[in-house]
């Protein structure tokens, strides 16, 4: 569990603040509340789940979350370009279970293999697709199912937009949705497996 927990004013100040410089990066000015966090996290099986990969995790509402569902041996590794946030992340939230790493989440797959894991059993998501470059989107897509569980193993993503439907779909096949009215903004949910 985190040492400390980040006051609410501290978060939101530091991910506001973070929106106006990097609007494109975050997609949205305040983080992700607790109704989408919780049907983000319904999803997943916390008694399988060993290894999780946060992709942008920002203040760590979301991080915090998981770590406190996760069990004792399990791991997440959550990746962040934003140096602002990894250092918000490393002085706030200690837990040996967190590996918090700067860089893109197009290296998953070396972030994972340098950690010595063959595999991710969850990543999860709220990095906004729609507006990076299109080599980009489908260099992570196309990592992220590489890295996943064979059986089992699942990407859950939240958008504000549908927009990223179409390519999730041309890289994991079946795509379930879902939909969280009470976030600001509302957001889509979508569970891809392999």
């Amino acid at each position: 569990m985190p040492i400390k927990s980040p006051s609410t004013s501290e978060q939101a100040l530091l991910f506001a603040r973070n929106f106006f410089k990097h609007p494109k990066m975050l997609g949205s000015l305040i983080p992700s509340s607790p109704f989408l966090t919780d049907k983000l996290l319904d999803q997943v099986d916390w008694a399988s789940a060993r290894v999780i990969v946060e992709y942008g995790p920002g203040v760590g509402n979301l991080t915090e979350a998981i770590l406190k569902r996760m069990n004792y041996g399990a791991r997440l590794v959550a990746i962040e370009m934003n140096e602002d946030f990894v250092q918000f992340l490393n002085k706030n939230f200690y837990d040996p279970r967190l590996h918090v790493e700067q860089g893109s989440a197009e290296d998953v797959d070396k972030v994972l293999e340098r950690l010595g894991y063959p595999h991710a059993d969850y990543v999860v998501s709220g990095i906004p697709y729609s507006t990076m470059p299109p080599a980009v989107r489908d260099a992570i897509l196309r990592k992220t199912y590489q890295v996943l569980r064979p059986e089992g193993g699942a990407f859950i993503i939240y958008q504000f937009t549908r927009a990223v439907l179409p390519y999730l779909k041309q890289v994991f096949g079946y795509v379930q949705q879902d939909f969280e009215p009470l976030n600001i903004l509302p957001a889509r949910i979508f569970y891809c497996t392999r």
